[in-house]
């Protein structure tokens, strides 16, 4: 059968990972976990499941942030995972809702419009309107889901959340019990329930956690990849996973442009050359790890449909100046420093520099 979904589940791209780990995983298992905590972590991070069946890595960093967080998920506590943009924050907690619960679709996006019925429940108002308030009529959001079936639900950018609507999550983190004062009745969660929260440290216009909430939370700090080599191996992974996934045709590798990619990044982002030598213009934007795989697949993309068939310099500098200027007055000022005085004069990066110069 054709797939017609452009992107598969987590528990769907990776179902034999999975069921390698389950079949030879004789530890105990939490409550409705599918699989015992160290297996989940096997999964995050890599290795081989007991049959020899490989698995692949999700998250490159240290091994005892994850163990943390899984450990955390054992637990009564909720788990927030926090850091910068581009961190794999989503990425790892939609991995973590896959292996243990089996579903990673149960997800609220939070945003500044995001109320109170989106996280506790609504009301299907014909069934409200002629039977009045019942069980029938309730609208169950995956929070209730979760705490009904004794599963995980991921909450994305929790801050972005208003501080009032944030705060209904208190007594259902502390009491594991969500009220329906029009029923005089509550829904009290099944073992296995608990909620990932993902946040960012960088986002303008953040809405701070309440000294109440917090404290329903174990965090988690995801840090940006350690070395250029450690963010160079995450991005070239994930643009070829995610460039096969959405059957891009096949091209050269491109290891030496998506170097490149990180580079140039890392050197804005921290706003100095690698070697400490010369102190750049900072740009607005995060120049996350996240973006560059973006500029990766986009690249990739033109390369294959317009280009030559390979991630060539030409391929990469529209990509490259759309992902740095985000403020036109500020960010090109930078760019244009950064191109004079690195770009211009680094060994083997005159093509980039003409390519880019013929873009802007």
């Amino acid at each position: 059968m054709t797939e017609t979904r452009l992107r598969q589940s987590a528990e769907e791209t990776y179902a034999a990972e999975l069921d390698a780990l389950k079949k030879g995983d004789d530890r105990q298992r939490p409550a409705n976990w599918a699989m015992s905590p160290h297996a989940v972590v096997d999964y995050i991070m890599g290795g081989k499941a007991k049959d020899g069946t490989p698995i692949s890595a999700k998250y490159v960093g240290n091994r005892r942030l994850i163990e943390t967080a899984v450990a955390t998920l054992a637990t009564d506590r909720a788990l927030l995972l926090l850091g910068l943009p581009g961190t794999a924050k989503s990425w790892v907690s939609e991995h973590l809702t896959a292996a243990i619960s089996g579903t990673s679709n149960r997800v609220i996006q939070c945003t500044s419009g995001t109320d109170e019925n989106q996280i506790r429940y609504g009301w299907n108002y014909a069934l409200l309107l002629a039977k009045g308030p019942s069980h029938e009529a309730l609208v169950r959001t995956p929070l209730m889901r979760a705490m009904q079936d004794g599963t995980l639900v991921r909450m994305e950018e929790l801050t972005r959340m208003g501080s009032d609507v944030q705060d209904t999550l208190i007594t259902i983190l502390s009491e594991k019990m969500m009220p329906i004062p029009e029923l005089d009745d509550a829904i009290h969660a099944r073992p296995g329930f608990n909620v990932i929260a993902t946040a960012n440290n960088r986002d303008k216009g953040v809405n701070e956690l309440s000294s109440a909430l917090k404290r329903r939370f174990n965090v988690v700090v995801l840090p940006p990849p350690a070395s250029i080599e450690e963010e160079t191996e995450i991005v070239t992974r994930r643009v070829a996973e995610i460039g096969t996934s959405l059957d891009l045709p096949p091209i050269a590798p491109a290891d030496k442009e998506i170097a490149r990619i990180v580079m140039l990044f890392r050197e804005l982002r921290d706003g100095q050359t690698l070697d400490g030598k010369l102190k750049l213009k900072s740009v607005s934007g995060s120049l996350s790890t996240a973006e560059a795989i973006s500029v990766g697949i986009n690249a990739w993309a033109e390369a294959a449909h317009f280009g030559s068939g390979a991630i060539d310099a030409p391929a990469l500098a529209a990509n490259l100046v759309g992902a740095v200027v985000k403020d036109p007055a500020a960010d090109s000022l930078a760019l244009e420093e950064y191109l004079e005085n690195v770009v211009r004069k680094r060994d083997g990066w005159r093509d980039l520099y003409g390519a880019i110069r013929d873009v802007i």
